[in-house]
């Protein structure tokens, strides 16, 4: 807002967690919405505020992102919202495409040699993630799931031991997760950052500098480069009157033929077993 006041650009365009937006805990939202009113009243312009959730797998991105958007311009004129344009293959509606997975983004990467990328996840739970199925979390081996009663239903944060399904969009990247926070690669390792950054619809060209911790970091914090693609182009069709299309969007991965089938988990023996109910605080 400060930099905002400073330049008084014709349009700004924010964006921030889903969070900022919850019912009953809209604190940080309204605060905005007072600080460009406040910016109205000082300078004499008319900036408007329109807001809305948007998930970033809705618009093509192999990634189930949910962020809060938040669009002005100076003239006042409201920004109106892209409507989704992709769904849920198992829920499609009409004139929709299905989601964009990660199979999709991930399928044609074929160098690993980045440094310092473990070939397995680290952390004391690390080795069970290899007996937990594609697309699956630690509810696999809860006290309802199909594997070993080792965690209690909903016990952990969902991301715990998250694993990637080729056929479906990612989970949401984060930029500080624990050593056993996914979502993780289907073939049981961290991702790298060349998978991050294409589940984040960076273009291939683009490096991301510093270890794996910073790299993390900044690939979690981003906004993807299909989702600024679309909203840049956007905002210059709604106020700058320039003629652009979109609908068309370059950064999105092209439709793949799935060529893999998921792997069929490992099956925890007795000692792994009771290692994991020892560390859960179990008998």
């Amino acid at each position: 807002m400060r930099v905002l006041e400073d330049t008084l650009p014709k349009v700004f365009l924010l964006e921030n967690v889903y969070g900022l937006a919850y019912e009953g805990k809209d604190e940080g939202l309204k605060f905005l919405k007072r600080r460009i009113d406040a910016i109205n009243r000082k300078h004499g312009t008319r900036y408007s505020f329109s807001w809305e959730v948007l998930n970033a797998a809705d618009f093509g991105v192999p990634q189930v992102r949910e962020r809060v958007f938040i669009v002005g311009s100076r003239d006042g004129k409201l920004f109106e919202f892209p409507k989704p344009r992709f769904c849920d293959s198992e829920k499609p509606l009409p004139g929709l495409k299905p989601y964009r997975t990660a199979w999709d983004a991930l399928h044609s990467i074929t160098d690993l040699s980045e440094k310092a990328i473990p070939s397995r996840v680290k952390g004391r739970w690390g080795f069970l993630l290899p007996s937990i199925p594609e697309g699956r979390n630690y509810l696999y081996h809860s006290e309802k799931g199909e594997g070993k009663p080792i965690f209690k239903w909903r016990s952990r944060y969902w991301s715990f031991l998250l694993k990637l399904a080729k056929d479906r969009p990612s989970w949401t990247i984060l930029a500080s997760p624990g050593p056993t926070i996914g979502p993780f690669h289907w073939n049981n390792r961290p991702l790298t950052m060349r998978e991050m950054a294409r589940l984040q619809t960076f273009p291939d060209d683009v490096e991301v500098l510093g270890d794996r911790r910073q790299v993390q970091k900044q690939l979690g914090n981003a906004v993807p480069s299909a989702i600024g693609e679309l909203l840049g182009k956007e905002i210059r069709r709604q106020f700058f009157g320039e003629k652009v299309r979109s609908a068309s969007l370059t950064l999105i991965p092209e439709k793949a033929r799935l060529t893999s089938q998921a792997k069929k988990p490992t099956t925890l023996s007795i000692s792994e077993t009771r290692k994991a109910r020892l560390l859960e605080g179990k008998s």
